[in-house]
């Protein structure tokens, strides 16, 4: 396997710093397909590397960014901040210009998208726009609310901007979030519990300085003002009908707890989504790609892009490099 990092230009000309995994071989050899990754909040893409192995031993090319205030990627900007201005539309057109570079380097490969958590829902906003350029997703860590819970939220988040600043990191906001997360886990040997029953696999989320930070109040604002635009019928009506979509949670998830996975597949139906496929795993928490099951998480998403692979849908085409 070859691993190569880049920087890409954004389309305000941020850079992003790029992973790209692929098989050794002739320069230029096709693969079967290319996944690109959108990771979660407060993490980054060079933890998918083990997943990446996977898929590159099947075929498949694998590209995942940094996303604006994380990783590598924070170094044009501020850890745990998208933007002062637009963020979300940002961090969703950062998708499109990835989308675009790959397609330029693979002009006749499927593309697939992956999103993980917080990159779950950019990448819902990005098919509502971009459907086209990708042969299928694969939602994972995700769910679905009424818009009044985000607006609700949101109130909050515009009352520590109001109080801190847009840069401001706000102690309340993550033990209303994060800390009800591990609510479930207590006693919890970690704040952190609720991302996988590997405590390995926790403890090196503890140690990398480049997870588990706090984000910034204008982030949360960004984030849940676009949770509000991803999470209507008519907005979901965007997204091709006929695009293979996956959506896999762990039972156990408290992102996705309850009813809210069920939802997301409900909400997509009433939609008109024709080609949608739910999967829990038992007892699997948050970060599925790092679970004690995760072999067999990783056997289901290759067996799912391969069957994706045989029902094609269209020509794949270049996405705008407008932002929505």
């Amino acid at each position: 396997m070859q691993h190569r990092t880049f920087w890409l230009d954004s389309s305000d000309s941020v850079p992003l710093y790029v992973n790209h995994w692929r098989a050794e071989g002739v320069p230029g050899e096709p693969a079967r397909g290319v996944l690109m990754v959108a990771h979660g909040m407060a993490e980054h893409s060079g933890r998918y590397a083990r997943f990446a192995e996977a898929l590159v031993a099947a075929g498949f090319d694998v590209y995942a960014h940094d996303q604006r205030g994380h990783g590598h990627t924070a170094q044009h900007g501020s850890l745990g901040h998208y933007a002062d201005q637009d963020g979300w539309a940002r961090v969703v057109g950062d998708l499109s210009t990835l989308n675009h570079h790959i397609r330029q380097q693979y002009p006749q490969t499927p593309i697939f998208l992956l999103g993980h958590s917080m990159g779950s829902y950019i990448a819902t906003a990005y098919l509502m726009h971009h459907s086209s350029s990708v042969q299928g997703a694969i939602l994972s860590g995700t769910s679905h609310q009424p818009v009044r819970a985000y607006k609700a939220a949101a109130l909050v988040a515009r009352l520590e901007r109001w109080r801190q600043g847009p840069t401001g990191r706000s102690a309340l906001i993550d033990w209303l979030s994060f800390g009800a997360f591990n609510k479930p886990f207590e006693p919890a040997r970690t704040a952190f519990d609720w991302l996988s029953r590997d405590t390995g696999e926790v403890d090196r989320y503890i140690a990398d300085p480049l997870c588990g930070f706090r984000c910034s109040n204008q982030l949360w604002l960004d984030l849940l003002g676009g949770l509000q635009r991803i999470g209507r019928i008519a907005d979901l009506k965007q997204i091709d009908p006929q695009l293979p979509l996956l959506i896999i949670a762990g039972e156990r998830d408290p992102v996705s707890k309850g009813q809210r996975l069920q939802q997301l597949a409900d909400a997509l139906a009433r939609s008109g989504h024709a080609r949608t496929t739910l999967k829990h795993y038992s007892q699997a928490r948050h970060e599925l790609l790092n679970e004690l099951n995760r072999d067999e998480v990783t056997r289901d998403l290759i067996d799912w892009l391969e069957q994706a692979l045989e029902q094609p849908r269209h020509r794949p085409s270049f996405p705008q490099e407008s932002t929505p």
